[in-house]
């Protein structure tokens, strides 16, 4: 993530409590990382934990991507960034006036095969 992303994840965990985020691959919103309070979101076996994102805050805020949008992804490394300009309608940025998206480049191959 971006330090800027870093820092909007501070301010709505203290807004909202414990965050997630959920890249289901849909169209429209979907297509956009959406942060959710913690738990809001339900998660099940078609998604697949990519990790946590430390923040500085007391717990990580967990990232979640759909699984047939991680087979598309699974080749390449992905950052979470903030931008101005109104976000998904259910993602807790877009009251701000911000929202957030997701950065992608292909692994180097060195970064492909440390993954095997």
């Amino acid at each position: 993530m971006t330090g800027e992303a870093a820092e909007l994840l501070r301010r709505l965990t203290e807004a909202h409590g414990p965050l997630m985020f959920h890249q289901s691959g849909g169209c429209c919103d979907g297509s956009s990382p959406m942060c959710y309070p913690d738990g809001d979101f339900i998660t099940g076996d078609a998604d697949i934990l990519l990790g946590d994102l430390d923040v500085g805050l007391d717990r990580p805020v967990p990232v979640w991507m759909g699984r047939s949008q991680f087979a598309y992804w699974s080749h390449t490394h992905l950052t979470i960034d903030v931008v101005k300009g109104r976000g998904a309608g259910f993602s807790l940025e877009a009251p701000h006036g911000v929202r957030f998206l997701i950065r992608s480049r292909l692994f180097t191959d060195e970064e492909a095969q440390a993954l095997l």
